[in-house]
């Protein structure tokens, strides 16, 4: 399976996603913003980091790098497509996901472990992970998931929820929440289910040493439903 990380300047999980990415099986390749072509691909991640210094909007200058238009059209066409944490806001500026991230409730810069339930499984991502909940990672200042009430209609009518934050049994309310995101939403994915967005770290989360290791059960997963 080949994967490709984009890489922009400020990024800084793109290495973190590599490793990951490499440790399950992926052959990886780095690409650089400023590039127009992307590589033959099964997957490409949008990784973490504040793109740009997210001087302007998080996201907002990235969705206008050079190897963006390639990365929309590989998604358009059915390619797979993974945005985490700035990816994730990234993917909201070019709209190849409904929605924006906004400041967190509190306004100030979050960065711990959280717990996340599964919403959907009848995807590539998470189809035959067998735990309702995983402990992931989050560290975002933006990461308070909003829209419109009809975006919002459109979303759940399409099943288009991929992860919602909970406690550790998979229960949603408020106390769960880190950042005041819609209905708890940590993740969401396009009508067609290949492009896929979320807050938490995955690539944080694969080795006993790093805190946790269910970053591992969504990588395994993802490269075995790939195949």
């Amino acid at each position: 399976m080949n994967s490709s990380v984009i890489t922009f300047p400020g990024s800084n999980c793109d290495r973190d996603m590599d490793v990951a990415l490499k440790k399950f099986g992926f052959k990886n390749k780095m690409v650089w913003h400023n590039d127009i072509e992307l590589p033959k691909s099964d997957l490409v991640v949008l990784p973490g980091g504040f793109s740009y210094g997210d001087y302007l909007r998080c996201g907002a200058m990235a969705s206008k790098s050079k190897i963006m238009q390639s990365v929309i059209n590989f998604a358009k066409s059915g390619g797979f497509l993974m945005g985490i944490c700035n990816g994730f806001q990234i993917l909201t500026e070019t709209k190849l996901l409904p929605g924006i991230l906004l400041r967190n409730k509190h306004a100030e810069f979050i960065c711990k472990n959280v717990f996340v339930k599964i919403n959907n499984t009848e995807n590539n991502y998470f189809k035959n992970i067998k735990k309702k909940t995983l402990e992931l990672h989050i560290a975002h200042n933006e990461g308070n998931y909003f829209c419109s009430n009809e975006q919002m209609k459109e979303i759940e009518d399409h099943n288009q929820i991929a992860l919602l934050y909970s406690d550790e049994n998979g229960e949603i309310n408020q106390n769960c929440n880190p950042n005041g995101a819609t209905k708890n939403i940590a993740g969401i994915f396009n009508k067609k289910k290949n492009i896929l967005g979320m807050m938490p770290h995955p690539e944080r989360m694969i080795d006993s040493a790093l805190s946790g290791e269910d970053g591992s059960i969504f990588f395994k997963n993802l490269v075995n439903n790939l195949k």
